[in-house]
């Protein structure tokens, strides 16, 4: 069967979740991936108010909608990056309180593993078709960042020595850990959207960071191929060595330039949407990501999760860009085959 077609609801916060619902229904989704920031999903609400799942649901179902996961990257953010004022502008401010850092980290990591008991709360009140999907896809899924103690080496000078690295890799571990600990308790998994900034972000950091944590059941992948499109890094490369990892699709495309550009590939402080920059964030199907190649390398693996449209384009309205972007998901998705296409032949 197709797979879903989701809107990560990350970009839309502004709207309640209700007016939202509506939108989405219209633009053509199936899913809503429901991001923890505006009213989208609140994780202390879900677990102190019985009945706040249940409404969620009624919510979603009322414009026949469903979700298949949830996403915190703000607050996973704070986990394991060096705090600064930044960050004051993306956490809730009970996890920024004072902003005094050790703190601030320590808040961030409680409210991740709570986001991992909140995703057990609301999906055990799910509606049976959507625990069927979730037995399909074999998880229920967190999606989010990770922060990173070593982004600021990710080029080398002043030069850094490899202890630095793994230095900066054991205290992610160590962060990281006791958070898919509890994940495990409660049978969720974190699925890392692999991006700059955050502890992998290409094919060689992803090995890693899995190495750091010695192979962690419970740390997997949200792929999103426009975060490596740009930086040169094979992402069809990356899902077949990472295949069985794939618990989350972002579908989200990217232009870059054949020629070189004002502003190189870090960005030179250019605003997206600035024509100096050799690269930008495209409506799905308006960049450069081979998409049809990873829709075979997906059904290769035997993805059977929502790809999920994480809509951005700075030269198009986002209405449009999300209504232009399901449709083009279902144009693209398409069902592996169960038989060699000349078997027919022998029959």
């Amino acid at each position: 069967m197709p797979r879903p077609v989701s809107l990560f609801t990350g970009q839309w916060a502004d709207l309640s979740l209700d007016n939202l619902c509506q939108k989405a229904k219209s633009f053509g989704y199936d899913a809503l991936e429901l991001a923890c920031w505006g009213d989208h999903f609140e994780v202390q609400r879900c677990l102190k108010d019985k009945d706040y799942a249940k409404r969620h649901w009624d919510i979603l179902q009322s414009h026949g909608l469903v979700s298949l996961a949830v996403s915190n990257h703000l607050v996973g953010q704070a986990v394991s990056d060096p705090i600064d004022a930044r960050h004051k502008q993306i956490l809730p401010e009970h996890v920024w309180k004072d902003g005094k850092p050790e703190g601030v980290k320590k808040r961030a990591q409680q409210e991740m593993i709570d986001t991992g008991r909140a995703a057990r709360v609301f999906f055990d009140a799910a509606p049976k078709s959507v625990k069927q999907q979730l037995k399909r896809s074999g998880r229920t899924v967190v999606v989010g960042f990770t922060g990173s103690p070593i982004w600021h080496m990710a080029y080398a000078f002043p030069p850094h020595t490899a202890r630095a690295v793994e230095q900066g890799l054991a205290q992610f571990a160590s962060e990281w850990k006791p958070i898919l600990d509890e994940y495990d308790k409660v049978n969720v998994s974190f699925a890392l959207e692999v991006h700059p900034t955050e502890i992998a972000f290409d094919i060689h950091s992803m090995r890693l960071a899995r190495k750091a944590l010695k192979n962690h059941k419970r740390f997997g992948v949200n792929f999103d191929p426009s975060h490596f499109g740009y930086q040169g890094v094979d992402y069809l490369a990356f899902l077949d060595e990472f295949r069985a990892l794939i618990w989350n699709v972002h579908i989200k495309d990217v232009w870059w330039s054949e020629k070189p550009m004002a502003a190189g590939v870090f960005g030179g402080h250019a605003a997206f949407g600035s024509s100096t920059r050799y690269w930008d964030f495209r409506s799905p199907g308006r960049g450069r990501i081979d998409f049809e190649g990873i829709v075979r390398m997906l059904n290769h693996a035997g993805y059977a999760g929502p790809l999920s449209v994480e809509w951005e384009d700075s030269h198009m309205d986002r209405e449009h860009g999300a209504t232009e972007a399901a449709a083009f998901v279902r144009r693209l998705d398409f069902p592996r085959s169960n038989r060699a296409f000349d078997s027919a032949f022998s029959e």
